[in-house]
């Protein structure tokens, strides 16, 4: 079993077994003419379930041959242009070289002593990202496994920094908009805080977080006795992409002395964007912020970071261990990034970023980004313009919220059932995927458009598509009516 370990004596395996796992997937993207195949958890779990998990194949090929059957034939693939649905991008092949590199040597970035030049390379992306968003030199961060660890951390930061007794912690009080990301709940409910401790703030039309309404609500916390503990304004919403004005909520939480975060998982991307800088225009007065590189930087599962304006506040994170960091190692001054960070041991995700930059730059992500962001307004120009469909919302970054409408339109219910069933039967044909939401009590789908492959004629397609599920749905109901 020792000629499996990766080592010295095993290196032309590890490069042969990889090879040829590499060729596999390489062959599977070149020949992949659908993002999915259609195939239903009722006809895979079957084949899965009757693998064997104590009688191994002995060879990688095999295993290869196994897993082409199991996965690499079904999986959802994101790089194809009509893959519409949630917020997965396409790779870049830099990260995915990165990616190799870090799973063979496979660092962990907990202490310095396990990972060396990786804690430096992640503290100088740190600082980079840092400096993008303009939080200035007391700055600091560390990379997270994604938006919603990034969002808790945040959070527990801003809690300990209230200042208040555990017995009090009913009286804190969150305010985000109605539309922010369900992490900010899930947030609230693991740090303790009581059931209306977040506090749902109205949107505009462009559902983007009313200021006006903010100020309300600040105001009836310090009415009730309650502390504001934290703003949590987004950069880029999950549903409609909304930047909430930045600006005015921290001037807002100057005010009302409350901690201001920015779920910036979605928008971080215009950090690198030539023309869409403007856009986050703010976000450097935020005391913490969140950034998903897997998501706007096109980098692979799991890139993400939350960073602070004063490194100060990730004491509150900081637990010692005489096995690992002990104290007398912070007067040592050894690098120790397991000091700020809710993880222990954690990968090295910050090389897939690394290598992007060094190869492509920073310029060279934000081109890609800003061509998903023309492509939206694209598509919101063909949704306006097609009686078929009502668009919600026009897009400031990559995603479109609309809904098919029939011509003779019948009930809501009629309707609401018509974008279900389009949607259903447009992803178990395999042809594209979309997602969903709700707007109101009303159903709706989605496209969030982050692959600068997809094409207008991809997303003209894809809508008549969806019209032709819908259409065969109400026609097929109004059969079996009468």
């Amino acid at each position: 079993m020792r000629s499996h370990l990766l080592n010295h004596t095993t290196a032309e395996d590890y490069r042969r077994s990889v090879t040829a796992g590499v060729e596999r997937v390489a062959a599977k993207l070149a020949s992949t003419e659908r993002p999915f195949t259609g195939m239903g958890a009722d006809g895979l779990a079957p084949v899965v379930d009757a693998i064997d998990l104590d009688r191994p194949l002995g060879d990688t090929a095999a295993a290869l041959d196994e897993l082409g059957e199991i996965y690499l034939r079904d999986a959802v693939y994101f790089h194809h242009p009509r893959y519409l649905a949630h917020l997965n991008c396409p790779v870049v092949i830099p990260a995915v070289v990165g990616e190799a590199v870090l799973s063979a040597v496979n660092s962990s970035l907990d202490t310095w002593d396990q990972s060396a030049g990786g804690t430096l390379i992640e503290r100088r992306l740190i600082d980079w990202t840092a400096a993008r968003i303009g939080l200035g030199p007391a700055a600091d961060g560390v990379f997270t496994s994604g938006g919603t660890q990034s969002n808790l951390q945040a959070l527990l930061l801003a809690r300990e920094e209230a200042k208040l007794r555990p017995e009090e912690f009913t009286r804190l009080r969150i305010l985000t908009s109605e539309c922010s990301h369900f992490s900010v709940q899930k947030s609230a409910k693991l740090l303790g805080l009581g059931p209306d401790s977040v506090v749902s703030v109205p949107v505009d039309r462009e559902k983007r977080m009313q200021t006006v309404a903010l100020a309300a609500a600040l105001e009836r916390c310090l009415a009730e006795g309650a502390v504001p503990m934290a703003v949590v304004a987004t950069a880029g919403t999950t549903d409609f992409g909304s930047i909430d004005p930045l600006p005015e909520i921290a001037a807002l939480c100057d005010r009302y002395a409350a901690w201001m975060h920015v779920d910036a998982a979605y928008g971080c991307g215009l950090l690198a964007s030539p023309t869409r800088r403007g856009l986050v225009d703010g976000i450097e007065r935020a005391d913490s912020v969140t950034v998903d590189y897997h998501k706007s930087f096109f980098q692979p599962v799991s890139s993400s970071a939350v960073l602070v304006r004063d490194r100060a506040t990730l004491r509150h994170a900081t637990y010692h261990a005489e096995y690992l960091n002990p104290e007398r190692t912070v007067e040592e001054r050894i690098p120790n990034q397991v000091d700020k960070s809710l993880q222990t041991t954690r990968r090295f995700d910050a090389l897939k970023l690394w290598m992007t930059l060094r190869t492509m730059g920073a310029d060279g992500v934000g081109e890609l980004f800003d061509e998903v962001c023309d492509l939206a307004a694209e598509g919101w120009r063909l949704l306006a313009a097609d009686p078929r469909y009502d668009v919600v919302v026009e897009p400031q970054l990559s995603t479109l919220v609309f809904r098919y409408v029939p011509a003779h339109v019948r009930t809501p219910a009629d309707i609401d059932r018509a974008n279900l069933h389009a949607r259903k039967a447009l992803f178990a044909s395999g042809e594209a995927v979309v997602a969903g939401t709700k707007v109101g009590n009303s159903q709706y789908l989605k496209f969030t458009l982050l692959n600068p492959g997809t094409t207008a004629a991809d997303i003209a397609a894809v809508l008549d598509l969806i019209a032709g599920h819908a259409e065969q749905y109400l026609g097929e109901s109004l059969d079996r009516a009468s």
